[in-house]
């Protein structure tokens, strides 16, 4: 059934993504254009409910930091929510993330129940407490794993109710600034800044809305942003893509940025491996991300001869007969290594001596331009002004 499920959901990409043709694909798109208006206008309506204040935001009387984007996946903000929270920490702030947990395991159901109606105290999925890491990939979700992983002092805690687990945080964790992973949309918590990436490789998807295509709001509503980072940013520059930036807003300070590489580590053991190793190097390229060939592409440019290239859907969870079955190929061609992804890393089963040496391409956002206004914004978020009180809601 899984991986029945998956194939659809591939499927529906490439219609998406006009990789798909035929008779078939072509009735899709046009049923999913239909339904963009309509997810068009439930996204206006929502924001309009806000903005009137019919619907309510809950302020919980410290910094909130929403780090998001207005298109599904592929923006490379993960590293941008570690950079973010390794300098939030630095700065003296007691962090906490809160995210939703993509695709993790949930809770058996009765859990899920009293934590709804009250039959049991509410707690959140507690990732990373700031000293030990509590949960595994598969309960927490990938992303979340993996920053508790690399921010060894920061909290991560993951539930749909980010307005319960940020009062959590505060109350029973002495948190002090929250950071919405994933939290444009989530409009239920207010925020006090507004971080958005934009993709230089595709900065606003396909130009369609969901389901038709991966915008989650119109380009228009880029209006809300604090800070605009443009992630995988071109070393000549982005000057077009910041021309159409200024269209839908005209303050918010622009940061440029990359995904710079770092080094290559072992996934089952201790190991580092500098980047000079992948210099003519015949490899296989193994990931279950949104852009796989933006991660191609990296390996490519630091000199790495990719022989093989395996994708999944994004967040797909890898059986050990997949794994075992591209580790045999790539061991039947004689390849080096296997390099895959750190997101994926985690998601990998373990495998006793593979017959290919697997490693992930560590990478850090590096920031070309902005300096000034990075700094700016880590200030504003470390120096506040005094917030309102929380509320209670549990």
């Amino acid at each position: 059934m899984r991986r029945w499920l998956e194939q659809v959901e591939q499927f529906a990409i490439d219609v998406i993504l006009e990789k798909r043709y035929g008779k078939r694909a072509a009735v899709l798109r046009w049923v999913l254009h239909a339904m963009s208006f309509l997810y068009l206008g439930g996204v206006q309506m929502r924001l309009l409910l806000y903005r009137k204040r019919i619907l309510r935001e809950r302020q919980l009387g410290c910094m909130v930091v929403s780090i998001g984007n207005l298109t599904v996946g592929g923006t490379g903000k993960t590293p941008v929510v570690e950079k973010f929270a390794r300098a939030l920490q630095a700065g003296g702030r007691r962090v906490a993330i809160l995210s939703r947990g993509y695709k993790s395991k949930q809770p058996p159901l009765l859990r899920r129940l009293g934590r709804k109606f009250s039959l049991e105290d509410y707690k959140p999925r507690i990732v990373s407490d700031g000293r030990s890491i509590l949960l595994d990939s598969r309960t927490a979700g990938d992303e979340p794993y993996m920053l508790a992983v690399n921010l060894k002092d920061v909290i991560v805690l993951v539930d749909k109710d980010r307005v319960k687990s940020g009062l959590y945080a505060i109350e029973r964790m002495n948190v002090d600034t929250l950071v919405l992973d994933d939290g444009l949309q989530y409009l239920h918590l207010k925020h006090r800044l507004d971080i958005v990436l934009v993709d230089r490789q595709a900065p606003f998807g396909n130009e369609h809305l969901l389901p038709r295509g991966t915008l989650r709001e119109p380009p228009e509503n880029l209006r809300r942003a604090s800070y605009i980072f443009i992630t995988k940013s071109a070393p000549q520059g982005n000057a077009e893509l910041i021309g159409r930036i200024r269209k839908y807003n005209r303050t918010a300070e622009i940061i440029e940025c990359v995904h710079r590489p770092l080094y290559l580590q072992h996934v089952y053991e201790d190991e580092q491996l500098p980047l000079e190793y992948l210099k003519g190097r015949y490899i296989g390229a193994l990931s279950a991300i949104a852009a796989p060939e933006s991660f191609e592409q990296a390996l490519t440019k630091l000199g790495a001869k990719i022989e093989i290239a395996r994708h999944f859907a994004d967040h797909h969870r890898f059986t050990d007969k997949e794994i075992l079955n591209f580790m045999n190929r790539c061991g039947r061609r004689d390849l080096d290594a296997v390099i895959t992804t750190e997101k994926d890393s985690v998601r990998l089963p373990k495998l006793e001596k593979p017959e290919v040496p697997i490693y992930f391409l560590r990478v850090e956002i590096e920031i070309l331009s902005g300096h000034e206004s990075w700094q700016q914004c880590v200030d504003r978020i470390c120096k506040p002004q005094s917030l309102a009180p929380p509320e209670r809601f549990f």
